[in-house]
């Protein structure tokens, strides 16, 4: 008893800690942001009398601009797929040819003339994929040529009309209203895993279905959840030029994903996914409407990422600059969270089901493999299936992670904060690897070990979120450039205090996520690991 009884005294002390550090954060970030709000650019009128809204963001300025348009489209789409397929009975050829024409029409307006780059680039990896699917280097080949295009994509900025005969720049006048060579980066991901999905097709399939069916509840209930749907091989004639197209361009996933696989696609284009109802798809539809308005008073209330635009955190202390990047590494999480949601909740509408993204707050990730795999997790899934297990798994990790990030970092642009974002991340996961490795060979026997052990962890922990933060500050914040100033304000003696501070929080954060971890009822945890639901 004395033992439990401690338990929670030592909780509730670090959920005190907790709230008090975030009623911190929450006065200093509004006195920041009304301090400031005159020398702050991107800040626009706000719907909350009094307060300016935070829109310095592009990306998430033009989707909140965009998302009446947008749900029109959707409503559109869904209303004429839906009953044209249930009416006639559509199946895989059916259903892909309805979608592919919606689609093609939906990037005529987005991309204008340039949908021929898309179409031509698409035919051309198909063909290389076909030709070459017998041979071992398939994957290699394909690998080229979309590292290739994607590369390429970028340092002509999507080709102008005019670099293949002056006679064609006026079709340059008709380029549609969002830049191609932007979503082009999914398109390139969707390439990959119908070539690969391809090749393994036809070379061979290890998917082990009877054990993975022991231990997956919804596959052992006689649905298919989406992983035996990506990892089972389809029949060779099933990978069409048709249905290639209709996935390429599927107009739900095709601006921002989530990334499906190809396989998992297809599948699902015969039979329409199953494992969310229509009240659970009402209730993940309705969670999106009310982080909504969670997004809307923050981005009225605390104006983190204008900071950032306005390069304004080189004039702030140390503890200051702190506040910033966590909110804008806050406000990043949720941004993303509403758009890759929006656009899944109408792929579940129109039966297909895509991975979440963001199936963990970024506040509930302790380390560094736990942030990457709920942090764009179809992203993540795809690099292990496509990228990670061919390089050797497990067994090459320290030198993969390396191929892994700087791919990652040149699929987002071209740009070398981000290639110096993906190489700390890099130095900084190498060390979490091998004191994982040694942790789990330790076995502490008694309660002074255990203690020892669960404090070490603890530490490590506060230690792998301040390599997050810093490798997150220059990759989004202050910038390769701006390394210099943070250092010079981090190392004086006077941030001293304010560095002890924040790594005792980060300390405290650890801790209070285990105690979670460990209270929570053991069966229930391996049920939403496995289900997995919305």
């Amino acid at each position: 008893m004395g033992g439990v009884s401690w338990k929670r005294v030592e909780l509730a002390a670090l959920v005190l800690y907790a709230l008090g550090f975030y009623l911190v954060v929450i006065q200093r970030s509004l006195r920041l942001s009304h301090d400031y709000s005159g020398k702050l650019y991107g800040l626009r009128a706000g719907s909350l009398a009094g307060h300016l809204n935070d829109l310095s963001d592009a990306q998430w300025r033009n989707f909140r601009g965009n998302l009446p348009i947008l749900t029109v489209v959707m409503g559109a789409f869904l209303i004429l797929v839906n009953t044209l397929r249930y009416s006639c009975g559509l199946k895989s050829r059916g259903t892909a040819l309805l979608w592919l024409i919606l689609s093609l029409s939906y990037l005529c307006y987005l991309h204008g003339a340039c949908v021929v780059f898309i179409l031509l680039i698409s035919l051309i990896n198909y063909s290389i994929v076909k030709l070459f699917a017998p041979y071992k280097y398939c994957t290699s080949l394909i690998w080229s040529f979309n590292l290739s295009v994607l590369i390429l994509n970028r340092v002509y900025e999507g080709y102008s009309f005019s670099l293949f005969g002056q006679n064609l720049a006026f079709i340059d006048n008709y380029r549609g209203t969002f830049r191609w060579h932007i979503c082009f980066n999914f398109v390139v991901l969707r390439m990959i895993s119908f070539g690969c999905d391809y090749c393994w097709t036809i070379h061979s399939s290890h998917f082990d279905n009877k054990k993975h069916m022991q231990r997956c509840e919804v596959c052992y209930s006689g649905k298919k959840c989406y992983f035996a749907l990506q990892e089972r091989g389809l029949s060779a004639d099933r990978y069409t030029f048709l249905t290639y197209l209709c996935y390429l361009t599927y107009a739900p996933l095709y601006i921002a994903g989530p990334i499906v696989g190809y396989n998992a696609f297809a599948a699902q284009l015969e039979a329409p996914q199953k494992n969310y109802s229509f009240a659970q798809i009402s209730w993940y539809g309705l969670r999106w409407v009310l982080s909504f308005f969670l997004m809307e008073g923050m981005t009225h209330f605390f104006h983190y990422n204008a900071f950032v635009v306005s390069r304004l955190w080189q004039k702030l202390s140390p503890f200051e600059i702190f506040i910033i990047s966590y909110g804008v590494l806050n406000f990043m999480w949720l941004k993303f969270f509403l758009i890759w949601r929006y656009f899944r909740f109408w792929s579940l509408v129109g039966g297909v089901e895509a991975p979440e993204n963001m199936p963990r707050c970024i506040n509930n990730c302790h380390d560094l493999e736990s942030f990457w795999k709920s942090w764009h997790a179809s992203f993540n899934r795809w690099l292990v299936r496509y990228l990670y297990i061919p390089l050797g798994g497990s067994r090459r990790k320290l030198l993969s992670i390396w191929v892994i990030f700087t791919f990652v970092a040149v699929w987002h642009d071209l740009e070398w904060k981000l290639v110096s974002w993906a190489w700390l991340t890099c130095l900084f996961f190498v060390p979490e690897i091998l004191v994982k490795s040694l942790s789990n060979k330790f076995q502490a026997s008694s309660c002074l070990g255990m203690l020892v052990h669960r404090e070490f962890k603890a530490i490590a922990g506060a230690v792998t979120i301040s390599c997050l933060m810093v490798a997150n500050l220059v990759g989004y914040v202050v910038g390769p450039s701006g390394i210099k100033v943070l250092i010079s304000k981090m190392a004086g003696k006077e941030a001293l205090p304010d560095l002890v501070f924040i790594f005792t929080t980060f300390y405290v954060g650890v801790k209070v996520i285990y105690c979670s971890l460990y209270s929570f009822p053991q069966h229930l945890c391996a049920r939403v690991k496995c289900t997995g639901g919305p």
